[in-house]
């Protein structure tokens, strides 16, 4: 009883840890995907303990646009720093080592976002970029099929940068 109790503290702990070091709002789907692809905590456990979090106030789940975020809360690094020490080294290098590796794609999903609906006989594609928590664009497309509601949404999470400065230069150009 003892080890899965402690276990369940560890695992909690790293949860604020990965938050913390994040230092980003992210989504419970990127929180996900983190702890599973280094095995951290089967996905089950992993939404109990994110609950437990969210209804001890030590994470804040928050709104951003029409996104659900979730953020380390001030009561959430207090606890972290006071047991911070319970935290495996090896599981703290791992989520270290997988942060300086995404965190580039992480912002990216974070900040870019595409998609589209159905409306009538058209499809209307949003494209949207943000930046500290400022809209540098929302552009909404109508388009005709399926394909090219698509193939506009891949376009904008590929080359967003790109597309956004052809953009400006275009508006702003003579």
């Amino acid at each position: 009883m003892f080890s899965s109790t402690s276990d369940l503290a560890e695992d909690k702990l790293l949860l604020l840890y990965l938050l913390e070091k994040i230092k980003l709002p992210i989504s419970n789907n990127q929180i996900t995907q983190i702890i599973l692809e280094n095995n951290f905590i089967n996905y089950f456990a992993l939404q109990q303990y994110l609950a437990e979090l969210i209804n001890s106030n030590f994470v804040d789940y928050i709104e951003q646009g029409d996104k659900h975020r979730i953020v380390i809360s001030s009561d959430g690094l207090k606890v972290l720093s006071l047991f911070r020490n319970r935290i495996s080294k090896n599981k703290m290098r791992a989520i270290d080592d997988y942060l300086l590796k995404q965190i580039e794609n992480i912002k990216k999903e974070i900040t870019i976002s595409a998609d589209y609906t159905i409306e009538g006989s058209n499809y209307i594609v949003n494209l949207k970029a943000i930046e500290n928590n400022s809209i540098l664009i929302d552009l909404k497309l109508n388009v005709a099929s399926n394909n090219q509601a698509k193939a506009l949404c891949s376009k904008w999470k590929k080359n967003s940068a790109d597309i956004y400065d052809k953009l400006i230069k275009a508006l702003i150009d003579d």
